[in-house]
């Protein structure tokens, strides 16, 4: 909150209290007002003696009078002191003061079928009030909405199954995806529009660093509403050329200790087919990526069949009217049939053989595996910067069952899969910091893996991701968590001095 900003508020409580102040005077005075000759629906007199007036016994006009006293204190104290503290009470207090505010309108226009000028006027400063709260303390309130989504709502939420829930989420996003009046309301409020976070990375602009990793939208159902809710990118799948239910249940499990989430989905999605079905059409207003992979079928057994099968879904995208801006080539799911994988050199090669081959004009991301030493991937790295790839992204899963940060009795109950979140994080971060070492120049690198904060994203940044993706910091942080990110990410770049967050790609 500015100065001036400031100064104005101040000055609307101040108008506030003087109107609840003179209509506390009619109220014990018991003069009957009559406001100005108008004519219709206005009758001050009508309303302020109505049995609507008071509320357990005490004039509404008096519990006006001390919620503007209390704002006029809270606000000074909110600006002086910079404290979460009086901004989150300041949130509050004007948010129900708003409420409030909406329920006696309701009254005098529908129940007691007369207007109060002076009342009008309150309920007027009030919603002014809570708009420029909101606005003027918006990181204040996206980690007051992540206070209440953790202590809350996710431990509603984590009382019911995983997939459940993430199936209910996705369909209500879809939902809210088709208004365009709910996600032009979002978008006011959650993105982050500034220069400092936009790039232009192989021929694609980005209006912020952040991104919906595959995964998580493999049923195509967000693209609508992942640009209003802050996203700068977003990947839809993984996506194969024959459509797959889903490994047996249970496949999603949470860890909460862990701060990780269970994954044996095994590339369930809708096949390319319906997908492209699904998404010709859409107009995007973020850019949106396809993640693809190979069938997770029994009945691809060998290297050759599972190339081929990749092949047919990167060549009915290309044919299609779908208005894609970008490819991610997942090569590391852990969690399907056979033991076909194209970590060797010999099978990455052929496979980048036969997509090269499509003349593909979009850019390329290859997903990578986090388990594999420097070595490998070094070697795997030089690879594929044989070919038109123009960026790799680290990484996906974590297999190592052993691993310190995960919590012993958590994985005795946990079932057959790999894990996202914060056991992929160090050592998404040492690949991150190795392909940036290596290969700055050649390969735009996106870090994937245990970001839950915007100081997670930057250190990202900072060790060589110019973008970073997410799914499982937004499940155990809450929805909100993407905007909040974009907002501190551009404290901290101020902090280091920073005009563009290009600028902090690789300096540690």
């Amino acid at each position: 909150m500015n100065l001036l900003t400031f100064l104005s508020t101040l000055g609307l409580v101040i108008t506030g209290f003087f109107d609840a102040r003179y209509l506390t005077l009619v109220h014990y005075k018991k003069i009957i007002l009559v406001c100005h000759q108008i004519p219709l629906f206005v009758d001050c007199g009508k309303v302020l003696q109505s049995s609507y007036s008071t509320m357990f016994g005490i004039p509404l006009a008096v519990l006006g009078l001390i919620n503007y006293s209390v704002l006029i204190i809270i606000i000074i104290l909110a600006f002086i002191s910079q404290k979460r503290f009086f901004q989150y009470w300041l949130i509050i207090q004007t948010k129900i003061g708003f409420i409030a505010s909406l329920y006696f309108m309701f009254l005098q226009l529908f129940i007691i079928k007369s207007l109060c000028l002076y009342c009008t006027t309150s309920a007027v400063i009030s919603t002014i009030l809570f708009i420029i709260v909101i606005f003027s303390f918006k990181l204040a309130l996206l980690s007051l909405i992540g206070i209440i989504y953790k202590l809350i709502v996710k431990r509603i939420l984590f009382l019911f199954d995983p997939e459940f829930i993430h199936e209910s989420m996705t369909g209500f996003g879809e939902t809210l995806g088709k208004s365009r009046l709910i996600t032009k309301f979002l978008s006011q409020y959650l993105i982050t529009h500034h220069q400092s976070l936009k790039q232009s990375l192989a021929g694609i602009n980005f209006n912020n660093p952040v991104g919906l990793a595959a995964g998580f939208d493999y049923e195509a159902k967000l693209t609508q509403i992942s640009n209003a809710i802050g996203f700068g990118f977003q990947t839809v799948g993984t996506i194969t050329n024959l459509p797959y239910e889903g490994n047996p249940y249970p496949r999603l499990g949470r860890l909460p200790r862990s701060q990780s989430l269970l994954v044996n989905k095994g590339y369930k999605n809708l096949g390319t087919n319906k997908t492209i079905q699904k998404l010709e059409g859409l107009n995007f207003a973020l850019p949106i990526g396809v993640s693809i992979g190979r069938t997770n079928s029994q009945k691809l057994v060998t290297q050759k069949e599972s190339i081929t099968d990749i092949i047919q879904t990167f060549t009915k995208f290309e044919k299609s009217k779908v208005q894609h801006q970008y490819y991610e080539l997942n090569i590391s799911c852990p969690n399907l049939f056979g033991n076909i994988s194209f970590y060797p050199a010999k099978n990455l090669k052929e496979l980048l053989i036969e997509i090269e081959k499509l003349q593909i004009k979009r850019p390329i991301f290859v997903k990578m595996p986090i388990e594999k030493t420097n070595q490998e991937t070094l070697q795997m790295l030089k690879i594929i910067s044989q070919f038109n790839i123009q960026g790799v992204i680290f990484g996906n899963l974590q297999k190592d069952r052993k691993h310190p940060t995960l919590n012993p009795d958590e994985i005795k109950a946990a079932g057959k899969g790999n894990f996202s979140g914060k056991p992929t994080w160090s050592r998404s971060n040492e690949l991150i910091k190795l392909a940036f070492r290596n290969y700055r120049k050649r390969f735009v690198i996106i870090g994937c893996g245990g970001v839950f904060s915007a100081e997670d994203a930057y250190y990202k940044i900072k060790l060589g991701a110019s973008l970073v993706q997410l799914i499982t910091g937004m499940i155990f942080q809450g929805p909100q968590l993407i905007a909040q990110i974009n907002s501190e990410l551009l404290k901290l770049l101020e902090k280091d001095g920073f005009n563009n967050i290009k600028e902090a790609v690789g300096i540690i």
